[in-house]
């Protein structure tokens, strides 16, 4: 992608660490949760890959169409799987939202064949709609990830005082491991929606 090259190592480094997690995730006893993890971390490491900066490393022409056809691929997994849980609905947009950036990143470098291009030309009334998807998802998501208030701490542990319940049972059972908890996993998709904001405003 183009832009400062410092700014992208960064967003380099957050789709790299997210996909990492979500190899992690595929460990999950749930099956839901592994394809859902393995699509994430495809997401994340062709996020990452696409982020490179372009002054450090130009990747070969041949190198756009193929991000478009695995992420093509990918989109129609989900478009499949979206009939049975609508959350697969956020992976479709954001495979399709791949694949738009791969085309017009192909488009730029064939038409700048010696590789001094300035930047992809998206189509603006795409690239709008889903800036206004990813913002929306990550504000949305970002406040469901935000701790309980002080008063309602406060509130529900003065109802809870006169019966007290052991906390500890749940998690010193060992139930949930670091690949099945859903904070982390909302935490992964709030990264990768912030880290595709960055990314569609190069276009």
């Amino acid at each position: 992608m183009h832009g400062p090259a410092s700014p992208g190592w960064l967003l380099v480094a957050l789709c790299a660490a997210t996909g990492s997690y979500c190899l992690l995730r595929m460990r999950s006893s749930v099956e839901q949760q592994r394809v859902a993890a393995g699509g994430e971390a495809v997401m994340g490491f062709g996020m990452a890959a696409m982020a490179v900066p372009a002054a450090v490393f130009a990747p070969p022409a041949w190198a756009w169409p193929a991000y478009a056809v695995v992420f093509g691929g990918a989109a129609l997994r989900a478009l499949a799987s979206a009939r049975t849980s609508p959350h697969h609905l956020h992976h479709l947009v954001g495979t399709a939202a791949m694949v738009y950036m791969a085309v017009a990143m192909s488009v730029s470098s064939a038409s700048s064949p010696a590789g001094h291009h300035h930047g992809a030309t998206g189509v603006p009334l795409v690239t709008g709609a889903l800036l206004a998807y990813f913002t929306g998802y990550v504000l949305l998501a970002g406040v469901r990830l935000a701790p309980a208030g002080p008063a309602s701490v406060s509130s529900a542990s003065s109802a809870s005082s006169p019966s007290p319940v052991p906390a500890g049972p749940s998690v010193a059972s060992g139930g949930t491991g670091w690949g099945d908890r859903p904070e982390l996993a909302r935490a992964c998709r709030v990264s990768m929606g912030i880290s595709m904001v960055a990314m569609l405003l190069t276009l």
